[in-house]
């Protein structure tokens, strides 16, 4: 029995919450660096403390997955950890920028740190019910167009939150901290208005739609009791042995493409800053690094922009290519936007990068999870997607262990760990030619 075909809307309702999540995320990527030099951290060891997001997405991606394949209530399978976990973001929104204020229980960068710690697992409680509820509720047919809808929403939202402080800057908001204060109101201001719009984009996807109930779940998948049974006792380590080839060969292109965005969101403002504004704007207080903060925002807002409408395009190239040389051929170009980024020193000609690593991010969030879905069981969905999710956590676990050595390496030179990560891009480009796909010409 196969799934009744949705909508464009309903396809539309099914992610708009992922919108909201990702105002907050790229909010999250593009200031923390920003918040947690002002707090007191060290350039050098910046990337131990977001070491905080994906040690959080590791253990509770597959967690979350796990749970919420077992989980049938009257709002739903993923639903109900979609609600909960956006009312526990919306809350760590408001105390990240806020750290400083709360002195008398932890020192400010203790305090920031934790609420990093907090907020990311918040979000990643939030976002990974999304990818398996459009698995779940979509038919292989629509499944191109479901991933890639999710993938413009989420750059939409991407646009947004990176584009927040720069705005309210334009608007008159204060962009540097008032004496005797860390963290300007600008980013302040952002992460309310971000908390706000992710709590109203989950809640409209929560009450727009209505997922499969057991039965029909179920017959659309062809799953016997018997199979429910058994599916039901197995633990993570069967699952893991069990997952199909194609699992294990996504993960190693995964490793190479969020080891390099990784380092983008760690350096990009404090490399900018020097490459671009000069060695007088390295200084987290000063009028340079600010408005190569607020400058980091805007470029990432346009590569969410690029990727938005690349994102549309890609059902139409897949058609024409396959799956595989669309995804090799968007890696390539963000592993040249990234490495073009060494011989700029005009902010203005940096949006050409960011066309590169634009369909490079647009691709990333949407042609594995295509490609890996067709060859899931539909009964652990949930789980499967959660450890694939956590598989991207280890090259960001990896890049923020040994970051700090590597910058050393460079001479403390960040624009160089945006050459390392176009590397790394490259490399990830060249290696999807060894997935296999259940389906190699769809």
């Amino acid at each position: 029995m196969e799934k009744p075909k949705m909508s464009f809307w309903q396809i539309w309702n099914l992610s708009f919450g992922f919108m909201g999540v990702q105002i907050g995320y790229s909010l999250q990527n593009g200031n923390t660096s920003r918040i947690l030099q002002a707090l007191g951290a060290d350039v050098h060891n910046i990337n131990l403390f977001w070491l905080a997001a994906p040690l959080a997405g590791l253990f509770v991606q597959p967690i979350i997955g796990l749970s919420s394949d077992k989980t049938w209530t009257k709002m739903g399978r993923r639903l109900p950890f979609i609600f909960f976990g956006a009312i526990a973001s919306g809350l760590a929104m408001f105390f990240m920028p806020n750290a400083e204020y709360f002195a008398y229980l932890l020192p400010p960068l203790v305090f920031g740190a934790t609420m990093l710690l907090f907020m990311d697992t918040a979000f990643n409680v939030t976002m990974q019910p999304f990818r398996a509820l459009v698995g779940d509720m979509l038919n292989d047919d629509q499944k191109n167009l479901g991933f890639s809808l999710q993938s413009v929403l989420i750059n939409i939202g991407a646009v947004v939150g990176s584009l927040l402080p720069f705005v309210l800057t334009a608007i008159g908001v204060s962009n540097v901290p008032e004496a005797g204060e860390k963290v300007a109101d600008s980013v302040i201001w952002s992460f309310y208005i971000g908390g706000a719009v992710l709590l109203a984009t989950v809640f409209w996807t929560v009450f727009k739609t209505k997922e499969h109930p057991p039965k029909e779940f179920a017959e659309y998948n062809g799953i016997t009791e018997d199979a429910e049974e058994n599916e039901e006792k197995k633990g993570f380590i069967t699952l893991i042995a069990e997952a199909p080839k194609v699992f294990w060969q996504l993960g190693t292109v995964q490793f190479f493409s969020w080891f390099a965005l990784f380092l983008m969101w760690v350096y990009t403002t404090p490399a900018i800053a020097a490459h671009v504004w000069g060695p007088d704007s390295v200084d987290p207080q000063s009028v340079g690094y600010n408005e190569a903060g607020n400058w980091t925002g805007v470029i990432f807002g346009f590569y969410s922009f690029v990727a938005a409408i690349y994102a549309y395009l890609i059902p139409t190239i897949v058609k024409q290519i396959g799956r595989k040389k669309t995804y090799s051929f968007s890696l390539i170009a963000g592993g040249l936007g990234f490495l073009s980024m060494f011989f700029i020193h005009d902010k203005n000609i940096l949006f050409v990068s960011m066309i590169g690593i634009g369909m490079a991010w647009a691709a990333i969030l949407a042609m594995p999870y295509a490609m890996l879905a067709e060859s899931l069981p539909a009964k652990s969905m949930g789980v499967y997607m959660g450890l694939f999710n956590a598989a991207i956590t280890l090259p960001q676990i990896v890049a923020g262990l040994f970051g700090g050595l590597i910058l050393g390496l460079f001479g403390a030179n960040t624009i160089m760990m945006l050459v390392l990560a176009g590397v790394s891009m490259f490399a990830g480009g060249f290696l999807v030619s060894t997935v296999k796909e259940k389906n190699e010409s769809n």
